[in-house]
């Protein structure tokens, strides 16, 4: 059973919010037992404090432990001050980074089998994964969720089993279920409902999770920390009834593509591994040949965790696979962060590479580095904002990432 309240076109008081939680978790049997709560980092609009603090105070007492796990996926970690702004510290609960890059942080809770891949993946893909993820889940009695859910470009809509996996997962099955979505496309997947094969493949990896799982997804007014509406039940329902509503809130629709966006990057994307949702969501609204800018003067590296981006570059899905000798020995997962910033193209040894969009990065990042990983380069200090609004081909996106653009069909 999911419970829920609100809707598109509510904002839910604080009061309401305490309450709704006070009552989920009043009839869940929690006394005694362990939590862990799997929360987002900063790269999420969401009114965290106020979840949390509703949360603690209605399990603080009653059950025997209670840690804050923060689900990175492969992000940076939170800094101590960065942390405690994000997670007060409240009494008797432990706040976590999720430590990716530490081996021992993680547990195995089994395989997919290579034959069931295929299955989920509809034969994109064939090979045996093993399932590992932080082990402060599986050690603790229940993992309860609590997060908002928006249009995302590997699994449709983010949210719920997706906080275990990309969430708090390791390396294996973070890099399938990306290049799973890459190989579908970011264009193709963004923003579809229902269970597309990625949210398929991070079902069947939750199910092996010996925890009892709950979520408490919660739509979230994009920029704001206002809250439309809250679903409680299982990570799969919770979610669900939760992306209905932000597929009504979180997708804005254009009657024709324009020529060129300008993405004005929020500063909560410290580099350009995150402040790449600026393109993802605005990707669909661009006509062939199009530009997308993204402005950050604030951005200075490509990626600070995963180096590698400035080597392999951005490029199209198909120069991947039409080369995939050259590059399968590599983190599928960073092949897939490439081909969602670079969008649709082709390639073929005869005529090379062939994007269907231009790709510019405005920010603080040196020529040469943003040339060198294959995007276009502009001095933020020249992006005439008075200009380009007067421009009728030209859509400017303020605090750009969380809401997708499409077109009517």
């Amino acid at each position: 059973m999911t419970a829920q309240i609100g809707g598109p076109d509510t904002v839910l008081p604080e009061a309401r919010v305490r309450a709704f939680v006070a009552e989920q978790l009043a009839d869940e049997d929690l006394d005694g037992r362990s939590v862990c709560l799997v929360v987002p980092d900063a790269t999420r609009s969401c009114p965290l404090p106020l979840l949390l603090a509703a949360v603690h105070e209605a399990l603080y007492g009653r059950v025997s432990r209670l840690t804050v796990l923060v689900a990175l996926g492969t992000h940076a970690p939170m800094g101590e001050a960065e942390l405690a702004a994000h997670v007060p510290p409240l009494p008797g609960m432990t706040v976590l980074n999720h430590e990716w890059w530490e081996p021992s942080t993680f547990a195995s809770v089994g395989t997919i089998g290579a034959e069931r891949v295929a299955e989920l993946s509809g034969g994109l893909l064939r090979q045996e994964v093993d399932v590992r993820l932080n082990r402060a889940v599986v050690d603790h009695d229940v993992a309860l969720v609590v997060g908002p859910v928006f249009p995302h470009e590997v699994v449709g809509f983010s949210g719920g089993d997706k906080y275990f996996f990309p969430g708090v997962a390791g390396a294996d099955i973070i890099d399938l279920s990306h290049w799973l979505g890459a190989l579908i496309t970011s264009a193709e997947i963004i923003g579809t409902r229902g269970i597309t094969p990625v949210r398929a493949l991070i079902h069947e990896a939750a199910a092996l999770i010996p925890s009892r799982r709950r979520a408490l997804c919660v739509v979230v007014e994009s920029g704001t920390g206002a809250l439309h509406s809250m679903a409680y039940g299982t990570p799969e329902a919770a979610w669900s009834a939760a992306a209905d509503v932000s597929a009504q809130v979180h997708v804005r629709y254009l009657d024709a593509p324009v020529r060129r966006v300008v993405s004005v990057i929020p500063e909560k994307y410290e580099d350009i591994w995150t402040a790449a949702k600026g393109f993802y969501k605005l990707e669909p609204v661009v006509a062939d040949g199009g530009e997308v800018v993204l402005y950050a003067p604030h951005v200075r590296t490509i990626s600070a965790m995963h180096p590698e981006i400035e080597e392999i570059g951005y490029h199209c899905r198909d120069y991947f696979t039409k080369q995939w000798d050259r590059f399968k020995h590599l983190h599928w997962g960073v092949l897939a962060h490439s081909t969602h910033l670079r969008g649709a193209g082709t390639y073929d040894e005869e005529h090379g590479e062939r994007c269907r969009l231009t790709v510019t990065l405005a920010t603080g990042i040196p020529e040469d580095v943003v040339r060198g990983a294959n995007l276009g380069h502009l001095d933020p200090s020249a992006v005439d904002f008075a200009a380009l609004a007067a421009d009728p081909d030209t859509l400017v996106v303020p605090q750009a990432g969380e809401v997708l653009h499409r077109l009517r069909r």
